[in-house]
């Protein structure tokens, strides 16, 4: 086609093909100064599609972790401050001697590798790939949506240029997504004292944590002795990091029930479309804005908020043990209350990094029954000891469950039956699993393919491994 038969509309979807196949070359001015017949703004047009073909180059997937990895390094590091000698030094005794008080206090064997000292920036790259797997269902989830209401909304003539657009949308919608989350994490690298402070397993498996940055800040209005508060936050980081280490399948339980949930978030399609009937993307403000505050997410449905439960009586029983386990190790500090009292409230209410990871994901990874949980961990230690209680984290099917949190009493008569050598009475469940073994009912009869029931995957009331 002779360049003088081009229309406007060629011209168009040829930068188009420019920029989805990959081209990192000059678009022709030439060419982009015809766009004033569709009435688009060559200028406008050269500065979006070299942002957009820069920034998201080899983004295969649309969505550029690289971006929120680059942003939340941003935001760790303006301060500059790098972690000093003498915080070391300090920590690392504080870490030595919590060691040794935490080996009273619980049977669950020491980490193999020695806890560190590390700065925000350090814990961003320690913890981003936990952060991308928990917050890719909701990213993937606004950019597909994204894509298909910019669709709906185009007229009948441009709906081929837009289909060719569909990679760009995706990845505009997927890029900003990433970019929210870097800051959201970056943010949190300012508030975090210690690798298990936000209570899921973001460290790597076996690694404990402190920021001494951060430790300072959360230490100041508290009114302790310095060296009281890093026993106790050095404790309850080794303990955290021990159970994690301890049952190794705890990790991926926790896991997945955050991907579960986030990959029930659906995006409010009312609100994107009218969000797309005025989507500028050389202005892509808005858009942002609406992912950051978490108004394209609708009200959970019931499932999330079944799921949601699930996870927080999950967490619950995680920081109920670590409560336990600490305050026991930590009995010799005068201030060792006061220091968890602060811990739960700053747990409890949470920073506006944590509130604005909720806006993004729809969850606020809160343990709202701690308290309840705690209080069953003590039941059982005062009832059958350290060492019967912390076996109940030896497998999945002995973990106490939500009833056992509402019901302590009957956790402890079990665990006390059974140290007596009882054999703890039949129910419905232990028939279903006989019969199972036996050949007699199919798998789908109430058991899951591990021979476990629908009870949050606990297993029958005698908590035994199967």
């Amino acid at each position: 086609m002779a360049d003088d038969d081009r229309s406007p509309e060629d011209d168009f979807q040829e930068l188009m093909r420019q920029l989805f196949g990959g081209a990192a070359g000059d678009f022709d001015a030439e060419q982009l100064s015809r766009l004033s017949g569709m009435n688009i703004d060559p200028a406008m047009m050269q500065a979006v599609m070299r942002q957009l073909q820069g920034a998201f180059a080899g983004a295969d997937e649309g969505i550029s972790w690289d971006l929120a990895k680059r942003q939340a390094l941003h935001i760790a590091n303006q301060e500059g401050l790098g972690v000093t000698a003498g915080q070391r030094t300090d920590l690392d005794q504080a870490f030595s001697l919590a060691t040794l008080w935490l080996s009273e206090a619980t049977t669950i064997s020491e980490l193999p590798a020695p806890p560190a000292t590390i700065t925000r920036g350090g814990w961003v790259e320690a913890t981003l790939p936990v952060w991308q797997e928990l917050a890719e269902p909701v990213a993937t989830s606004i950019a597909d949506a994204l894509t298909t209401a910019l669709s709906e909304q185009a007229p009948e003539d441009m709906q081929a240029m837009v289909q060719g657009a569909g990679r760009l949308m995706r990845t505009v919608g997927g890029s900003l997504f990433a970019s929210q989350l870097g800051q959201v994490v970056g943010s949190l690298s300012k508030e975090v004292v210690s690798g298990g402070d936000v209570g899921i397993p973001l460290m790597p498996d076996g690694e404990a944590a402190i920021l001494p940055q951060n430790f300072a800040d959360f230490g100041r209005d508290l009114e302790v002795p310095e060296d009281q508060l890093a026993l106790y936050v050095a404790t309850r980081e080794l303990a955290h990091a021990r159970l994690f280490r301890h049952a190794r399948w705890l990790r991926l339980h926790v896991i997945s029930q955050v991907t579960d949930f986030a990959r029930g978030v659906h995006v409010d399609t009312d609100a994107l479309e009218d969000l797309a009937s005025r989507f500028d993307p050389s202005d892509p403000d808005e858009l942002r804005s609406a992912i950051e505050s978490g108004a394209l997410l609708p009200a959970r449905s019931e499932a999330q908020d079944a799921a949601l439960a699930r996870l927080e009586n999950l967490l619950a029983t995680i920081e109920g043990w670590v409560e336990v386990v600490t305050e026991t190790a930590t009995s010799r500090l005068p201030a060792a209350q006061r220091i968890a009292e602060a811990v739960r409230r700053r747990r409890a209410v949470g920073g506006p990094a944590e509130r604005a990871l909720g806006s993004l994901v729809g969850l606020e990874i809160r343990p709202r029954r701690m308290r309840e949980a705690a209080a069953m961990w003590r039941a059982v230690t005062d009832a059958v000891g350290a060492s019967a209680r912390d076996a109940l984290w030896d497998y999945p099917d002995l973990m106490p469950s939500a009833a056992d949190i509402d019901d302590p009493a009957a956790l402890v008569a079990r665990l006390e039956a059974r140290a007596r050598g009882e054999e703890p009475a039949r129910d419905e469940l232990d028939d279903a699993l006989v019969r199972l073994l036996a050949g007699e009912v199919p798998e789908a009869d109430g058991l899951d393919e591990q021979g476990r029931g629908d009870d949050e995957g606990s297993a029958p009331d005698d908590h035994r491994p199967v």
